[in-house]
């Protein structure tokens, strides 16, 4: 029997454990990536562990989220990142150079490599067959240092893509299409491979699009194999001597196949407030549109801007509709506004904004007091935009153009264009912006502006603990309702203390006070809690107000890993009929924890009704570590101690 994509790249990375889908297993990372929103938590964590350069073959720094520089608090990050790398032997991208992931793509992305970065979009470098992975900064930060990532060996969907897409439908009604089909929670545990004769008529701006957004599956990650397809794109980069060929082989086994007929397709949208809550834009309807915002990590590409520019040319802007387009890189800016696109958006009346996350990681561009917001991103959670009332949809950015025009949602395929001149031989190469590190680190003096707080820190894991109950939430909790991210907070990610004022404000405004005042405690939620995106700091706030553990139906596997990093237990209901039989403020006993991690269960006693409920704890042995020693910072410094 022959080897999936996913496989190959596993076996040849393998450190610890063995191969089988379920299993504990330890790989060896060959490039990082951060960006600023969570890099500067990632480089303090290296910081902290005495290393005098990183280990990995590349490691990059981007400055492209917290980019509005209102007060000091963002320049200060960024000239901290920037001497940081330098002394450590990273890569810096200056702000201005683009999105994290749409420069990888461009200029670092490596056929075959591992790729670990503090960013769960990450996975975008999968459409040239990497296998890359979003995680949270202290991972990140342990790779760089050349310590071994731990993940459960996935189970592998293969995605078999027939047919050929019809024009005005695109690859991100593909990746809308696995996520009706797969929902927000059906990717956990599993790696999308995609195969299939439809392959050969797919761009690497187009693959990237799905493995992109194949991060709100739940998935560890997606993969496309490296075909001619990909030599042509590295070919275009000047970079074809860093591109080969890689597949599977043609009898590989998969635990899991879909099929999907691109013929079949029709354009697709996620409506609010879910990437999964997908329908054909013929049957949402043509509902009035306010804003319509193109960009992001999802479709910022030359590809799609170039569909953008053809559609927008000799049309103007709906009246009452706002455009915004942020491209994805400065490559990309400049191609357009040589050749002439970027006049013919400006012409129509589109609004150009920095080549930066922008508006998708809630950095200005809010829409309107109920306002329907089209936007070609990758996530449309409740208040991610910065409105709580706002209505916004997700769609493709040949949708998101049209629509603009028509000034309410429209179905593309009714506009008959041929799109040409959607890619080109060699693009404009000018690194310039991708700054070198030092060669010799110890003449770097390392820049801290006052806002960079020291991280908080959990303490060795205690016989027993109790606390009250001083959060209780529902289904489908993301990362933004933990710890939210918009343009006021994030020039807060360096501090903790002021950032944890803000935990779960947009459920719960009294959750930080009540937290303080119980001395910490515990949070119940429900389904698939902590989705959406990498940041540590969903479970680094908690910690820092006194949170000892969540107990909840079921994790998202990216917050499930921060949180044992810091320290904080993740259980999960065996009867989910028991979630029912906790309430806000109910004092819970957790005894003899320290043992019962090990057999993964506990016993825990709701004192306030006097009912005994049991919970699982899905730890491997070292996560039961990492948990004694209070977090992976603790158990890395541990290690390091005992080797000396």
């Amino acid at each position: 029997m022959g080897t999936n994509l996913v496989y190959k790249i596993l076996k040849k990375h393998l450190v610890e454990g063995e191969l089988v889908a379920g299993n504990s297993i330890g790989i060896k990372i060959d490039q990082t990536l951060t960006q600023d929103s969570t890099g500067t938590m990632a480089y303090l964590q290296l910081e902290a562990m005495g290393i005098d350069r990183v280990k990995t073959k590349r490691s990059v720094a981007f400055v492209d989220h917290n980019m509005l520089q209102q007060g000091f608090e963002n320049a200060d990050d960024h000239k901290y990142i920037q001497t940081v790398a330098e002394k450590y032997g990273v890569l810096f991208s200056k702000p201005g150079n683009g999105i994290c992931h749409q420069v990888f793509l461009e200029r670092f992305s490596t056929p075959g490599d591992t790729l670990l970065g503090s960013d769960s979009h990450t996975p975008t470098a999968g459409g040239v067959g990497m296998l890359a992975m979003g995680a949270g900064g202290l991972d990140v930060a342990i790779a760089m240092a050349g310590g071994t990532y731990y993940i459960k060996a996935p189970i592998v969907c293969k995605v078999n893509l027939i047919g050929k897409l019809n024009p005005m439908v695109s690859s991100k009604d593909i990746i809308l299409e696995v996520l009706r089909r797969e929902t927000v929670k059906g990717g956990v545990g599993k790696v999308y491979e995609y195969g299939g004769e439809g392959l050969k008529y797919l761009s690497v701006p187009q693959r990237a699009t799905v493995t992109n957004m194949g991060a709100e599956l739940g998935a560890t990650t997606s993969i496309f194999p490296s075909d001619d397809k990909t030599r042509d794109f590295f070919a275009s980069q000047n970079r074809v001597d860093e591109w080969l060929e890689l597949k599977a082989d043609e009898d590989a086994t998969y635990d899991q196949e879909i099929t999907i007929n691109l013929s079949e397709l029709k354009p697709l949208a996620a409506k609010p407030h879910s990437p999964d809550n997908v329908d054909e834009i013929s049957n949402i309807g043509e509902i009035k549109v306010d804003q319509v915002a193109i960009g992001s990590c999802t479709n910022s590409s030359f590809e799609d801007l170039m569909k953008v520019a053809q559609v927008l040319k000799g049309r103007k802007v709906h009246k009452n509709v706002s455009l915004v387009i942020a491209p994805g890189s400065r490559q990309v800016m400049e191609m357009i506004a040589r050749n002439g696109a970027l006049g013919d958006i400006i012409s129509a009346g589109g609004r150009i904004l920095e080549n930066s996350c922008g508006p998708c990681i809630g950095m200005g561009q809010s829409p309107g007091t109920d306002a329907v917001s089209l936007r070609t991103f990758n996530r449309n959670f409740y208040g991610r935009s910065g409105t709580l009332s706002a209505d916004v949809y997700l769609v493709s950015p040949e949708t998101a153009a049209v629509s603009a025009v028509e000034g309410v949602l429209t179905d593309p395929s009714k506009y008959d264009i041929k799109f040409e001149n959607l890619t080109v031989d060699a693009f404009l190469i000018d690194d310039s912006m991708i700054i070198n590190p030092s060669e010799d680190g110890n003449e770097v003096e390392v820049v801290r502006g006052p806002n960079i707080k020291p991280f908080p820190v959990s303490k060795e894991l205690e016989e027993s603990i109790a606390g009250s109950v001083v959060l209780k939430v529902e289904d489908n909790i993301t990362t933004d309702h933990i710890m939210p991210s918009n343009a006021k907070l994030l020039p807060f990610r360096s501090n903790i203390p002021y950032l944890a004022n803000f935990c779960f404000n947009t459920v719960d405004e009294f959750f930080p006070d009540r937290a303080k005042e119980n001395n910490g405690g515990f949070i119940i939620g429900g389904d698939n809690y902590g989705q959406g995106s990498s940041r540590e700091h969903a479970a680094l706030a908690p910690l820092y107000l006194g949170v000892k553990g969540v107990l909840v139906k079921s994790f998202a596997r990216i917050h499930k890993a921060n949180l044992i990093n810091s320290g904080i237990v993740p259980m999960e209901f065996i009867d989910e009929a028991d979630y029912n039989k906790i309430n806000l403020l109910d004092k819970l006993e957790f005894p003899n924890i320290l043992d019962k991690l090990e057999t993964g269960s506990i016993e825990i006693s709701n004192v306030t009704t006097g009912q005994k409920i049991l919970v699982r704890v899905e730890l491997s042995e070292k996560e039961i570590e990492v948990l004694k020693a209070g977090g992976k910072l603790n158990y890395t410094k541990n290690e390091t101690a005992a080797a000396k």
